[in-house]
């Protein structure tokens, strides 16, 4: 099983919520609540190359207008007729677009078995990708805890559902999503992001010792 260590366990905790907020429309509050500079202090805690990914989408941020980022945030993910990089799991896991399909309906049920409870005010897909990420920092969040305190039966369960949730949702579309993203976007910020983003994941997927 995995070994506890407390300054990197909370360092992974919050890089995959800063991660999951980059994924909501661009907005001043980034650079105002120094996300991508709390973003590289966490990764500097887990990996260097990782710490290098996260100054250089700080500075890709940094370097852009809002309004050039708020066009390519809408042409990858929103539209207006369809999406460069749908960030929907059922869409890269079926290859079909259209609400509640049986991967979304699986993935509820993870979410209800991990505890996760998605806000009332929330008015997108529970698969888009900033969702999925969010359910990845309270599993990993969930583990930490179990190690922390040597319970070796949480521990194993903990790792187990991350396991199945990486296997079959965000691990299983992440490479391609992130392929797309790349792809299309017209800015250094999300083709960074995308990067990011898969690294991060497979990461993740390679702390599991559950087989």
């Amino acid at each position: 099983m995995s070994q506890y260590q407390p300054e990197q366990a909370s360092a992974r905790e919050d890089l995959c919520r800063f991660l999951a907020a980059c994924f909501y429309e661009p907005a001043q509050e980034f650079a105002q609540e120094r996300l991508f500079a709390s973003m590289s202090e966490a990764a500097q805690r887990i990996d260097p190359d990782l710490a290098a990914r996260a100054r250089a989408l700080g500075e890709a941020f940094a370097a852009q207008d809002l309004p050039t980022l708020l066009l390519d945030y809408s042409r990858l993910f929103l539209g207006p007729v369809r999406p460069l990089a749908q960030p929907y799991g059922s869409v890269w896991l079926s290859g079909r677009t259209g609400l509640m399909q049986d991967s979304t309906l699986a993935l509820l049920a993870l979410y209800d078995q991990g505890g996760f409870a998605i806000d009332d005010d929330f008015c997108d897909l529970p698969d888009h990708v900033a969702v999925e990420l969010e359910f990845l920092y309270l599993l990993i969040f969930t583990r930490n805890q179990a190690l922390k305190a040597a319970n070796r039966q949480d521990q194993a369960a903990g790792e187990l559902l991350q396991k199945q949730f990486l296997a079959e949702h965000l691990g299983a579309w992440i490479g391609p999503f992130a392929a797309a993203v790349k792809a299309g976007a017209e800015t250094a910020f999300y083709r960074e992001l995308a990067e990011f983003a898969e690294r991060f994941v497979r990461m993740e997927a390679g702390t599991l010792t559950v087989h």
